[in-house]
């Protein structure tokens, strides 16, 4: 018996990284797994892949739309999905670049929450689990529009966890500190280099572990959970 036998799931950014250890993971835990991402994902047992630009109201509704008329619900929601694109200082953020970053992370899990919450609601439960970040907690210098997105990602996720919880539908963020995937990786060295010097724990997390913290917020074992933020950052926030 898996921890989420019989669940029906969708994972964003599901195609690489964090999203795709996630969707493998609630696969082998017994889930039925859809994994949204404009890129497109291996094959692999118990994923079906779809595209999702999360960033688009229609993509969306195709999507949430065909899982419900196949499954009749959606028990759980990752949304995972986000970029950085811009790494500069107030002073330096264009507008666009502004607004790409808002649009994927913050109204692509706005977005996200709005078109599963009907089917949840009508089922009487649920578990959304928001991608926010260490940075959503604190500043860093430079990366201006990923703070502000983060950091709304993370009362976004409060204020949909005391509005929806006597539905039964529960609500928590999810925030990684440095973690091994291809985002990351293009990052530059020395950055990466300052991040894990300030970690405790001295190196980066793996996507692996990271799904094993969703794992656990997406299955009945968090029951009480919602509104809670799950730090995964090697002990980053803990000084």
């Amino acid at each position: 018996m898996g921890r989420l036998d019989g669940k029906v799931a969708l994972v964003t950014g599901g195609a690489q990284g964090i999203g795709r250890a996630v969707a493998v993971l609630f696969a082998q835990e017994g889930a039925i797994v859809y994994a949204g991402d404009v890129k497109a994902g291996a094959a692999a047992k118990g994923i079906e892949n779809v595209t999702l630009d999360v960033s688009q109201q229609a993509d969306w509704t195709r999507v949430v739309d065909a899982i419900v008329k196949t499954h009749g619900r959606i028990d759980i929601l990752v949304n995972n999905a986000g970029i950085v694109k811009c790494y500069g200082p107030v002073h330096e953020t264009d507008a666009e670049s502004w607004n790409r970053v808002l649009a994927v992370n913050l109204t692509g899990s706005f977005i996200g929450m709005q078109s599963v919450l009907p089917a949840m609601r009508k089922a009487g439960k649920g578990s959304i689990i928001n991608f926010s970040s260490i940075w959503g907690n604190v500043g860093v210098p430079g990366a201006a529009a990923y703070n502000a997105a983060k950091g709304g990602v993370r009362n976004m996720t409060k204020n949909a966890a005391v509005t929806y919880a006597k539905e039964n539908i529960r609500v928590n963020s999810v925030h990684p500190g440095l973690i091994r995937t291809p985002l990351v990786e293009a990052q530059p060295d020395e950055m990466n280099a300052g991040i894990i010097a300030q970690t405790p724990m001295g190196r980066m997390g793996t996507p692996q572990e990271v799904a094993r913290g969703c794992l656990f917020l997406a299955s009945d074992e968090s029951s009480f959970m919602t509104g809670s933020e799950l730090v995964i950052d090697g002990g980053y926030l803990a000084q």
